[in-house]
């Protein structure tokens, strides 16, 4: 009897025209799960119809889910929530309701029922985490203001899933309309779900520390699937979702210390599961229906996109985001999510959704999502250019209090962020009495730095007006600390062109920004990712205990070099060669005269150091006093402190000289 491969053949078939579209995408540098996707139009039964079994691509896709909610609960933190709790709780809380209303209130003004027009809201409030967070990390976007707001209303969403979920049943009317049942349902939902994490939480760190201490990598990862894959079939036996499930058992192994390996061993199995989820998203989709319907769908995805991005900006905006930062977030989260798929097949089977209106829904979706990185491309741009058009003290642009100097400032410094840059540098200033001021765009950090008076003021730093207002035109340095490369570049550029003589500094996260930024007028750059390595040698060479002037001296050198390799296309020239390894050579080293050193009451003519060891006293330091290069007939005395030049070898001949055992070792004479 031959044996069935129609699985394994499908499989074949998913994996090299994924491969093939993959390849397609990364050099058309499009995110990879908008390949899986068109893979999925193109091979699924509407469009080649290569795929003989969907029924078991769709189960292998529930398992993709499964495993892609069990990571998001292992990167759920109670903590960062709280961090991230303004953004989280009003600005994702805003968000979802704003778009459930407005999403509920147009389905129901044309004619759906009120359970169905509120199951469209929960299908069109959901943005995409997989898609936005990929192009915010390609892009390192993920820290900068708008990638912050945008994070934290994700992570709002994706806690929604699980009452949206809840509600379904209710929703389609198979759990009856009665105000006690919906209570019911709920409450024996949340008991259910109570008590599987209550027992999780028990019985699976207790467990987890046990497979742990066989030092089994395969017994691990076993574990770690039978935890993700049994929780969510537990869940669904109480007739919730496996979805949630999958939460659950990652919420309670987040909390675990081996979190960070569960996480590390479970991405590879995740990767694969959750490809074929989009592959199969894609699978769904009618070429036909939409070449048949193309101005409904195109009508549809318009709106989509239009309506999500209004909302998103009004809510970036209530939180205090800038107009550029606000459009730059609702162009992100202006598409479908992919959980609003999950939602849209269990509404399906539920009658809340016929099959035109999921045909529908499925291609405005898909179609949001493929537009999602041109969007996200574009919105730098498209921000930058409505801000320019609107003034500061307009109603969509509105300014905010902060720090107002009595008099004119003049030759001050500008600090660009109130990170821990900001703050270190403003507190140096402060001490110093170098005259600053701050600008900040999260009104929050605003707000408490000016209660504790510090020089600080709110405004986006890409703005002319926000520059003029703080006298950039007569300042001496220009600072920028901020996580947002795009925001910097344009920094640097607007700044050069309001103060030609300005001395601007950028801190940036990564080396290869530093051509751009020096071709737009930066002065100096300083690249987190080569400051860093320069740190972690330095600790290393102090493990070992090199001198402190040697590591120094290699510190100085390596700064040199890397900065000048940096800057120049062909590196450093050959002439400077000679120059930099004499200076490289040379070291310095602080030397105090105790009481018992033959050297005091003798001059430096007298010792003559220089002949008998070939070091140099550059400079000597008395009750606080310095002087610069001491002459001949500077006379030592007890506890001054003097400073030698020369190779290591010479000033270590040069100690032992000065604190040699015996006065004989020491002689007065007459040449310098």
């Amino acid at each position: 009897m031959p044996h069935d491969f129609t699985l394994l053949e499908d499989l074949l078939i998913l994996i090299s025209a994924s491969i093939a579209i993959s390849f397609i995408s990364n050099r058309l540098r499009l995110p990879v799960i908008i390949g899986f996707m068109v893979t999925g139009i193109l091979i699924g039964p509407f469009g080649f119809g290569l795929i003989k079994d969907a029924a078991a691509v769709e189960a292998l896709a529930e398992i993709g889910v499964v495993l892609l909610l069990f990571t998001i609960g292992l990167e759920f933190s109670l903590r960062r929530i709280i961090e991230m709790k303004r953004l989280v709780v009003w600005g994702g809380g805003l968000q979802v309701t704003i778009t459930l209303l407005l999403v509920t209130g147009i389905a129901y003004a044309f004619g759906r029922a009120a359970s169905q027009a509120l199951f469209f809201g929960f299908l069109f409030a959901l943005s995409s985490t997989a898609i936005v967070l990929k192009l915010y990390i390609d892009r390192a976007e993920i820290d900068t203001p708008h990638g912050r707001t945008g994070v934290g209303i994700l992570l709002f969403q994706d806690l929604c899933i699980v009452p949206m979920m809840l509600m379904v049943p209710i929703l389609s009317g198979r759990e009856g309309h009665s105000a006690i049942r919906i209570l019911i349902t709920l409450g024996t939902a949340l008991a259910a779900v109570a008590l599987i994490v209550f027992a999780a939480h028990i019985i699976v760190p207790r467990a987890l520390y046990r497979i742990v201490r066989l030092r089994s990598p395969e017994v691990f990862i076993i574990f770690i699937v039978f935890v993700s894959l049994g929780t969510a079939w537990l869940t669904s036996q109480f007739g919730l979702s496996l979805a949630l499930g999958a939460f659950i058992a990652g919420l309670v192994i987040s909390e675990s210390e081996y979190s960070h390996q569960v996480v590390a061993d479970i991405i590879p199995f995740r990767i694969i599961f959750n490809s074929i989820f989009f592959i199969s998203i894609g699978m769904l989709l009618s070429a036909g229906f939409v070449a048949r319907n193309l101005l409904t769908v195109l009508a549809w995805t318009g709106a989509l996109i239009i309506g999500k991005a209004i909302v998103t900006l009004f809510v970036a905006r209530s939180l205090g985001s800038s107009l550029r930062v606000a459009t730059m977030t609702a162009l992100g989260l202006a598409q479908v999510g992919e959980f609003s798929f999950i939602l849209a097949k269990v509404g399906t089977a539920q009658g809340l959704l016929s099959d035109s209106d999921y045909q529908m829904f499925l291609a405005a979706s898909i179609l949001s999502m493929i537009a999602t990185p041109f969007l996200i491309k574009a919105a730098p741009r498209l921000g930058y250019a409505l801000q320019s058009l609107l003034s500061p003290d307009s109603l969509l642009e509105p300014t905010m209090g902060g720090f107002s100097p009595k008099e004119p400032l003049r030759g001050h410094v500008i600090i660009v962020g109130y990170g821990l840059n900001g703050r270190n540098l403003s507190k140096v200033l402060r001490r110093v009495g170098v005259r600053y001021i701050v600008l900040e765009l999260n009104p929050e950090a605003v707000r408490e730095a000016s209660a504790l008076g510090e020089a600080i003021r709110y405004g986006d730093s890409t703005r002319r007006e926000v520059l003029h207002s703080i006298d950039l035109e007569h300042s001496r340095i220009l600072v920028i600390a901020i996580s947002d490369p795009i925001a910097a570049r344009l920094t640097v550029a607007l700044a050069r062109e309001m103060n030609p003589d300005i001395h601007i500094i950028v801190r940036t996260r990564y080396i290869a920004e530093l051509p751009d930024l020096y071709e737009i007028g930066a002065d100096q750059v300083i690249p987190e990712e080569f400051e860093t390595s320069i740190e972690i040698f330095s600790r290393v060479l102090r493990e070992y205990a090199i001198a402190r002037n040697v590591i120094q001296r290699e510190v100085e050198r390596i700064r040199r070099e890397g900065y000048l390799l940096l800057r120049l296309p062909t590196g450093p020239s050959d002439e400077t060669s000679p120059i930099a390894d004499i200076l490289d050579s040379a070291s310095t080293k602080t030397l105090v005269i105790n009481v018992r050193s033959p050297a005091i009451g003798k001059t430096l003519g007298g010792l003559n150091l220089r002949r008998r060891t070939g070091a140099t006293v550059i400079a000597a330091v008395r009750d606080g006093n310095t002087e610069i290069n001491p002459g001949p007939d500077f006379t030592l005395e007890h506890a001054d402190k003097i400073v030698l030049l020369g190779s290591p070898d010479e000033i270590q001949k040069a100690i032992e000289y000065i604190n040699a055992p015996s006065e004989d070792g020491l002689h007065e004479d007459a040449e310098t």
